[in-house]
């Protein structure tokens, strides 16, 4: 019968350090909160209801963050140690399930892989043993606790850097406290563990000692990449976690078939997909839930997020894309801006200078420069005429303009919503459109010219 794991991710300090109001497992990097990928990680592995995260400062709103994804959570109303974060999750085992095996991780820790934890939780179904600690290799071990080993070459205990001798700050081999173990063991002994002296706190990693007391057996798995168990305390280490994860994604998508221009420039975050043979270009930023299909182009400087864009997409350079649909062959760009809620038609152009809000373009629809359509329909076959803008606000509320299939809009039209163009219509260059023009119509909303020959001699005084 296949052993239940569960696990339980640390996610209750403040983290004084980052310097902010802020809980640090809510602080972002690679695209998400650092306790996301925790759950990411963790979540190949474990099911979400066999998850319990312990919550602290700001507890409502890592729930809030996290409450979509089903795990559980435990309060830790006094931030008393390591130790005693795991014990308080007691009572929520008891109801996901206390049989099996535990991880134990920490939100503050994004850079673990979900391989490495499928190591550790096969490394502790091998072994037979009590846990199974993730351990790395340092040149420079200082300010972390150190492995000490048994001649046999278990783990015997942790020691703390401000505890440990003269010889034992000379080993290399750091303590991540990250674990597997016997749920059934966790729960005999994490109760035991004592306050420490000096601090008052309950320290997880007194467990391996008190279990090596009883004659349980404790081995390490020791990972080569160190990297893998940072853990964020300051914002200089964040920002190298936020470059470590983009890295990675742009290393995964150019593996799977995506050219990026200068990668080292580029900024994609990790939940972004991109189809094969797509090209991104230099210092493009790339974020959110967005999704980019084959063979399309993303342009140097462009901004995406949120966003879908199907196959055959062009975006030029130094765009911006927000919560938007962009359908298949679509061009846009350079310098457009689509603000919001947008989706364009399949084939349709969006060219320099043009901003979109809330609008529909349709199909083979073009608006080529210099224009503003917000709160838009715009049917399919549509010619926009530079410099044409929809009036969509009259101080109080927001209005729509609908414009038919076909319709041709002259340049330096003005819409002012509500408004409707029906179809086959055209409105003249230069028009202020403020009632519906009919389907074929031609709409004139100008003044006439008036011309005055000889006014600029009158007007310097006959000269």
């Amino acid at each position: 019968m296949e052993t239940k794991l569960s696990a339980i991710v640390l996610a209750a300090g403040l983290g004084t350090r980052m310097k902010s109001r802020k809980a640090k497992v809510l602080h972002e990097a690679g695209g998400q909160a650092l306790v996301e990928h925790v759950l990411d990680a963790a979540g190949a592995w474990i099911a979400a209801e066999r998850t319990i995260v312990v919550v602290g400062h700001q507890a409502e709103e890592v729930k809030a963050l996290l409450g979509r994804r089903g795990c559980r959570f435990a309060v830790q109303r006094e931030q008393k140690g390591t130790g005693h974060a795991v014990a308080i999750c007691e009572g929520e085992a008891e109801r996901a399930g206390r049989t099996g095996r535990t991880v134990i991780l920490y939100g503050d820790c994004p850079l673990l892989t979900a391989e490495t934890i499928g190591k550790l939780v096969r490394a502790q179904e091998r072994g037979g043993v009590a846990a199974t600690l993730i351990t790395t290799v340092l040149e420079e071990p200082a300010g972390y606790g150190r492995i000490l080993r048994g001649e046999d070459g278990r783990v015997t205990a942790i020691v703390e850097e401000k505890a440990a001798t003269a010889e034992q700050k000379k080993i290399g081999e750091i303590n991540s406290g990250i674990y597997c173990i016997e749920s059934e063991v966790l729960w005999k002994y994490v109760g035991r563990l004592k306050p420490n002296p000096a601090s008052g706190e309950v320290y997880l990693t007194d467990l391996v000692e008190v279990m090596e007391g009883d004659g349980l057996r404790v081995e390490a798995l020791v990972v080569e990449d160190a990297t893998e168990i940072l853990g964020i305390n300051q914002r200089v280490e964040l920002a190298a976690a936020d470059g470590i994860l983009r890295g990675r994604k742009a290393r995964e998508l150019m593996l799977g078939g995506v050219t990026i221009r200068q990668p080292e420039t580029v900024s994609i975050d990790s939940k972004v997909e991109v189809g094969q043979d797509t090209v991104i270009g230099a210092f493009a930023q790339i974020g959110g839930r967005t999704r980019i299909g084959a063979e399309c182009v993303v342009g140097a400087g462009s901004v995406i997020r949120d966003s879908v864009l199907g196959d055959g997409v062009k975006v030029g350079e130094y765009c911006f894309v927000g919560t938007s649909v962009v359908e298949e062959g679509a061009e846009i760009g350079p310098f457009s801006r689509l603000r919001m809620e947008n989706h364009v038609g399949e084939g349709a152009q969006i060219g320099n200078f043009v901003e979109l809000k809330k609008t529909r373009f349709g199909a083979g629809s073009k608006a080529m420069h210099l224009a503003y359509l917000g709160d838009s329909d715009i049917g399919a076959g549509v010619n926009i005429g530079a410099g044409t803008i929809t009036c969509n606000y009259d101080g109080v509320a927001k209005h729509r303009t609908e414009i038919g299939e076909g319709v041709f809009v002259g340049s330096n039209s003005t819409l002012v919503a509500p408004v409707r163009i029906e179809g086959a219509s055209y409105v003249a260059a230069g028009s202020v459109i403020t009632e519906t023009v009919p389907r074929e119509a031609l709409a004139l909303g100008r003044s006439r010219q008036t011309v005055k020959p000889g006014w600029v001699k009158r007007r310097r005084g006959g000269e």
